[in-house]
Order: C-alpha cells, then sequence, then structure tokens
C-alpha cells in the first residue's frame, strides 16, 4: 500500500487531558507508517493545564516547513494550536492536507476551565488558499465540542465536512482506538 504521490509526511496532534499514545493517534501513526509514510504523534506540554502559546510553539517546532507533502492531523484542542500555527505562517508556504477532528474555534460550554486558552479563537479566513485539502470530521453527538462549533470551523475553512454517527468525541472512551475515517482522509 502507498500514499497518494505527494503526501510524504503525517504530524498527528492530541488534544486536552491527551497524551501522544491515547485514544487513535498511535493507531494512525502505525497505519501510516505501514503506508510507507512518515508519522509523527508530538506531545503537546502540559494537556492537563493546556498553554496556548507552548502548544503553539510545540506545533511550530515539530512541523517545521510546510508543503505539499505533508499532512497535518489534529484532534478537538490540538485543532486550535495547529490553526493558530497556520495562521501565524507567512509568505507563500503551502500544506498538502488538515484534518481535523472535532475542532472548533469557539468557547466550550461543557469545559469553561479551557476559556483562557480558546481566548477568541483564530482567524482562519485566509488560510484555505495555503491548503490543498481541507477534511473536517465530526460525530452527530460529541459531548464535549458542540456540533455547530465544528461545522462553523468548516464552513469557515470551506472544508470538506464528514460525520461520524455516534462517535462522541473520539476518546477510547468513546470506543475509538482506531479512526479510520482520519487514515481514509488522508490516503483514500
Amino acid at each position: 500500500m502507498t500514499t497518494s504521490a505527494t503526501l510524504q509526511n503525517a504530524y498527528i496532534f492530541h488534544g486536552y487531558a491527551a497524551t501522544p499514545g491515547d485514544h487513535w493517534f498511535g493507531w494512525l501513526a502505525k497505519e501510516f507508517d505501514r503506508a510507507n509514510m512518515r508519522a509523527a504523534v508530538p506531545k503537546l506540554p502540559d494537556s492537563l493545564t493546556p498553554d496556548a502559546p507552548r502548544w503553539q510553539d510545540t506545533v511550530r517546532a515539530a512541523v517545521g516547513e510546510t508543503d505539499k507533502s505533508t499532512a497535518l492531523i489534529a484532534h478537538s484542542l490540538g485543532c486550535l494550536a495547529v490553526l493558530r500555527h497556520l495562521a501565524s505562517l507567512s509568505g507563500a508556504w503551502r500544506l498538502g492536507r488538515l484534518v481535523l477532528v472535532s475542532g472548533f474555534l469557539d468557547l466550550l460550554p461543557a469545559l469553561p476551565e479551557l476559556d483562557e486558552f480558546i481566548g477568541v479563537g483564530c482567524d482562519v479566513t485566509r488560510l484555505r488558499g495555503h491548503i490543498d485539502e481541507i477534511i473536517v470530521i465530526r460525530s452527530d453527538d460529541d459531548p464535549l465540542v458542540p456540533p455547530p462549533h465544528t461545522d462553523r470551523l468548516a464552513a469557515l475553512l470551506e472544508a470538506r465536512a464528514l460525520v461520524v454517527p455516534g462517535a462522541g468525541h473520539f476518546l477510547a472512551t468513546d470506543g475509538h482506538s482506531t479512526l479510520p475515517a482520519a487514515y481514509d482522509a488522508i490516503i483514500p
């Protein structure tokens, strides 16, 4: 099995209260490795008490330069860190594919402890022109990120949206130690 002609590197970013070994992150990295795609799951610091600038710095250090051969996959609060990193880039940068799982820009009623991190979200309006393909994945019953939050993000990014029925917040406790929808979004 091989990847599409252009994608060669994948970076998978976890979210709040998670580690690289949680949920479906390690499974996805192994699946990409099997498809001859280099994959990494960087550890975002202090995931129980996340700090927005530190997370954005960690994303920047892990990813480095982006190009058409790079795919970024992020979950939940990790999506906001990745989006902020991308919004900070200048010049004629490119990204091959962006996959956001339970992404959002708005405050989360179920997690007020993240209000400071989330703040005013992120201006994503100029990202679309730099990214070849954007896929937003959400559940129809996410108890932490209201589905309309993810739909708003998808609309702002002019992204293709994929709804996985009954998937909750895509956590292992929701039954997700794998996430084929994320794999298929990168390797059709």
